[in-house]
């Protein structure tokens, strides 16, 4: 069996935090295996860097998947200096469900995991219809169809 993947949710102030607390609010079981860093706003990225190598280093494993939020932004910019050598993948674009099935497939191999979260993310991305079928107006009872609310 692998060892779990550990993530690494790299982001600007305060999301980064944020994801984190709502994993744990679903998976009350994953505080050892994931961390945060806020990128703060005028934070020298080298002091940045120097935090998520810490973090990193405490995390004590070598399959870690780190999460940034924005491509090109300094957070992703950060990650990308932070994963080079290292045994660690870099997903960017995070959102919750993202993040909800890597935690969910933490204990496969990293490239698994990878390829659950990028899935899970884009999967998470939908548009919503504007009423919901139980909101929308009742037709006459002359209707011949009472099922045509039902999708």
């Amino acid at each position: 069996m692998s060892p779990t993947t550990r993530i690494l949710i790299i982001a600007h102030a305060p999301l980064a935090h944020a994801l984190r607390e709502c994993a744990l609010h679903v998976f009350a079981d994953c505080g050892d295996s994931v961390v945060a860093l806020d990128v703060q706003p005028n934070q020298p990225p080298e002091e940045s860097l120097a935090q998520a190598r810490i973090l990193l280093d405490q995390l004590g494993v070598d399959t870690t998947l780190v999460l940034t939020d924005v491509f090109g932004a300094t957070p992703c910019n950060v990650a990308q200096r932070l994963v080079e050598g290292v045994r660690s993948r870099l997903v960017t674009g995070v959102n919750l469900p993202m993040l909800l099935r890597a935690v969910s497939y933490r204990s496969e191999a990293l490239e698994s995991v990878v390829t659950r979260a990028v899935v899970g993310g884009t999967q998470g991305v939908m548009q919503v219809a504007i009423s919901a079928p139980q909101n929308q107006h009742r037709r006459h009872r002359h209707d011949q169809d009472p099922y045509d609310h039902q999708q």
